[in-house]
């Protein structure tokens, strides 16, 4: 759970297979709102960073990728936001309408030797930027999990020691985000992928 107002920050990172608005990745292209807008129902979500130059929310810094991204590459994919808790987090993420798009990701997506996100607490008032948000991403891709930079498989608390999940808050908060999800999970069913 949250501690003393931390809040637990996630930054995913990916590749598409080609570029966005293509053919090949219209499933994400369409999805991606709906994602967006499941994670603001979710119940611990506190917030997420835009896009500069796009409608939304207002962008965290100026956005760059980590060093996978080659120069010249396109079709990086990222995001960035706050939740209360890793229970939260883990309830959106494996469950609804975000889960539904994990299932096609393979289908828009390169293989990758890095790992998919990283997570990590933010002291309290404190907004990270998409350049803290990398260098912890590369610190797990370079180290592995500590409590500067973990995922789901390795947590850690908003004090630094190792979190044991709490499974049942997991289900349970899983069951109240898919009564506030129920028609963007029924759009989502019947996208193209």
């Amino acid at each position: 759970m949250s501690r003393g107002n931390h809040h637990l920050a996630i930054y995913n990172f990916g590749i598409h297979s080609a570029s966005y608005m293509t053919d090949e990745v219209q499933g994400f292209a369409l999805r991606e709102p709906l994602n967006f807008e499941a994670a603001t129902r979710a119940v611990g979500f506190v917030a997420r960073s835009g896009y500069a130059g796009e409608p939304g929310p207002e962008s965290w810094g100026e956005q760059v990728f980590p060093r996978f991204l080659q120069a010249g590459q396109t079709g990086a994919v990222s995001s960035l936001s706050l939740w209360q808790d890793i229970e939260s987090l883990m309830a959106f993420t494996y469950a609804g309408v975000h889960a539904e798009a994990l299932k096609h990701a393979r289908h828009w997506n390169e293989k990758k030797a890095w790992p998919p996100l990283v997570l990590f607490w933010v002291a309290p008032g404190h907004v990270p930027s998409w350049t803290e948000a990398v260098r912890r991403f590369e610190l797990l891709a370079d180290k592995g999990p500590t409590s500067e930079a973990f995922s789901f498989k390795t947590t850690f608390g908003a004090k630094g020691v190792p979190h044991a999940i709490d499974r049942d808050l997991v289900k349970a908060l899983t069951e109240q985000n898919m009564e506030r999800q129920g028609y963007l999970l029924s759009v989502v069913r019947i996208l193209p992928v």
